[in-house]
């Protein structure tokens, strides 16, 4: 394979430049002694980090979202994973239905998706219910999950399954010594694809929230529309920080090449 030329390096550094720009620059305003959103800061301080603490509507917003988006990301599994194995492996009617409804949330804007749930909760008196909350959720992320599972599922080399068969596996042993592993990066992936989605969401969530189930997203966009101080910089580089770490960590222990591209090298 040809290695990258001078011109394709400097277009793949500017992207990337491109990309990181706007983290960077609200990573530094984060540190800013200043009462307003300014770049260049005049020194660094970490005062409004300090603010953070005398705010317990954020840090009551984040335990919101972590617990949302990992119930939905853990009940979509649940829901996405026995149906992109029927839907990958079998042949059965209703099996293009199946897979369009489950992938649907993808084609409706979030905009719209939100006034049906709103309206949708109020019919049945259920607004403002943490429960429901977290089914509209499940509802968004689940195209994620099932993108990733479907392809797993597709790669997945069924000669291995048919000789742990042929040897007297069970279906459930074998599953679970041999189907499972092989698609745990598929798993894995969407899982996280499926946990970020959930905690960034924005949109939908402004519309079936209520002040005891506020998501960190929908707090920061409150206070921005109340204030222009920098908290809200200190406040997103802390996500970025955490989301960092945490990337960092999968990495070190199962490698992000094989969640991302199903890499078993």
């Amino acid at each position: 394979m040809r290695k990258n030329g001078p011109i394709a390096l400097v277009f793949h550094t500017l992207v990337i430049l491109f990309v990181l720009a706007p983290l960077a620059i609200v990573v530094l305003v984060a540190f800013t002694p200043d009462e307003t959103l300014t770049l260049p800061t005049h020194g660094f301080s970490l005062r409004w980090f300090r603010a953070i603490l005398d705010y317990p509507d954020f840090i009551s917003a984040f335990f919101n979202s972590v617990k949302l988006a990992f119930l939905s990301a853990t009940l979509s599994l649940a829901i996405a994973l026995p149906a992109a194995l029927a839907i990958g492996r079998m042949h059965f009617p209703g099996r293009g239905m199946l897979n369009g409804l489950l992938l649907s949330p993808l084609v409706i804007p979030s905009l719209v998706l939100g006034i049906a749930f709103l309206r949708f909760f109020a019919l049945i008196g259920v607004t403002g219910s943490f429960v429901w909350l977290t089914i509209a959720h499940i509802i968004i992320v689940t195209p994620f999950m099932m993108r990733l599972l479907l392809a797993s599922v597709a790669g997945l080399e069924r000669s291995v399954e048919h000789a742990a068969a042929s040897l007297g596996a069970d279906p459930w042993t074998t599953f679970k010594r041999i189907t499972l592993p092989m698609i745990i990066p598929g798993i894995t992936g969407g899982w996280l694809l499926a946990f970020i989605n959930s905690f960034d969401e924005l949109t939908m969530s402004i519309f079936v929230t209520s002040p005891q189930t506020v998501t960190l997203p929908v707090r920061m966009y409150m206070y921005a529309t109340e204030s222009i101080d920098p908290m809200m910089a200190s406040v997103s580089a802390l996500v970025i920080v955490i989301t960092a770490g945490a990337m960092l960590l999968i990495d070190r222990a199962y490698g992000l090449n094989r969640i991302l591209v199903g890499h078993h090298g």
